[in-house]
């Protein structure tokens, strides 16, 4: 199992200057839905940006501290554009 402030800093360490926000999908610690936007992303399509996600969070995920992980990542400029 695996905390939110865990992930939380997993994530901003990897991609500094991120806004990053954790839902528990089941209660159970290990399902996983994270909302990350990152000047990271910035010109990144989709499947780039879920990599560098799954990268930062290798460990956890190969341990098994996380089964399984539901990502919406943006940029800012996305971000803005969805207008939240």
């Amino acid at each position: 199992m695996i905390s939110p402030e865990e992930i939380k800093q997993t994530l901003a360490k990897a991609l500094p200057g991120s806004t990053i926000e954790t839902q528990d999908l089941t209660g159970g610690g290990d399902h996983w839905q994270v909302i990350i936007v990152s000047p990271a992303f910035e010109g990144k399509g989709l499947l780039e940006q879920h990599r560098m996600v799954n990268e930062a969070l290798k460990e956890a995920m190969d341990d098994q501290r996380i089964h399984a992980l539901a990502l919406k990542t943006f940029s800012p400029v996305q971000w803005e554009k969805l207008g939240s």
